[in-house]
């Protein structure tokens, strides 16, 4: 009785739905864990998760590596995301799988490669994470990271109890405590996210179990509206394999990249259409 209260429970708060795969194109090995995704002018930006070198490859709407961009003074320990702004890049070393990082940072970048201006750091920590110890059941992991106005915004990914929660950090170079504002009951674990202020929309990549990945959109996302929203949950039809970045191109159209993994041969760059 319990299990089917479970599942009524799912689809009364989200709508689960499916979408087409329009573009899919493979990408180089040297970017089998992309982990995030922007556009800069006509191209499309990416980096590599934990552990990778510290630089942006710029990509052809094709997937083809057309330059690499190495980020001075940084080092790739769990990137995570990217953002932008209309001056700055904004990438969010933010991975924290165990539970125990006290050096969660992220890099502020001039988005013209020929500025003189150096790059800055912009480092923050959970004010309500009192043990460190490890834990792979961890509340205080991100993989999201969108640009508001004048503030960064961090969505969790929260294992424990599969939502995400949302939280405020300055643009500015400094320390901070990030200061929660929301939360999203997705019934999944947040993977990676994208906003689009024109449109008022939110679109976010998560998974349940590691096995299928979702988009989910979330219209009329303001910060000053912190709940009572309608998460529409779309199932990506690409088998199994790692979803962690996603770019809104319209409300009906997005990017997504995915990861490297023997059940897909290759990383991917994909377009969907709901």
């Amino acid at each position: 009785m319990k299990k089917y209260f479970i599942l009524f429970f799912l689809f009364i708060f989200i709508n689960v739905h499916s979408q087409k795969v329009i573009k899919d194109y493979p990408l180089s090995d040297i970017i089998e864990e992309t982990s995030g995704l922007e556009i800069v002018g006509d191209l499309l930006v990416t980096h590599n998760d934990s552990g990778g070198e510290p630089s942006l490859y710029y990509l052809s709407k094709e997937g083809k590596i057309l330059k690499k961009r190495k980020i001075k003074s940084a080092s790739n320990k769990d990137w995570e995301d990217i953002t932008k702004d209309n001056k700055y890049l904004y990438i969010s070393d933010s991975g924290n799988n165990y539970n125990n990082r006290r050096d969660l940072k992220i890099y502020k970048v001039p988005i013209d490669e020929n500025s003189k201006e150096k790059n800055q750091i912009i480092s923050f920590n959970y004010p309500e994470q009192e043990s460190f110890k490890i834990n792979r059941n961890t509340i205080y992991d991100a993989e999201g990271l969108i640009s508001i106005a004048d503030n960064l915004i961090i969505f969790t990914k929260n294992r424990a109890k599969k939502i995400t929660e949302f939280y405020s950090i300055p643009k500015e170079e400094g320390s901070y405590d990030a200061k929660k504002i929301g939360t999203l009951n997705t019934n999944s674990i947040i993977t990676g996210a994208d906003y689009n202020q024109k449109l008022g929309l939110l679109a976010l990549t998560s998974t349940v179990s590691f096995n299928e990945y979702y988009l989910i959109t979330v219209k009329d996302f303001y910060l000053n509206k912190t709940s009572n929203y309608t998460i529409n949950m779309f199932k990506i039809p690409i088998g199994k394999t790692q979803v962690e970045a996603v770019k809104i191109i319209d409300n009906k159209n997005f990017w997504i990249t995915s990861e490297d993994e023997k059940s897909s041969k290759y990383a991917r760059l994909i377009k969907l259409s709901l």
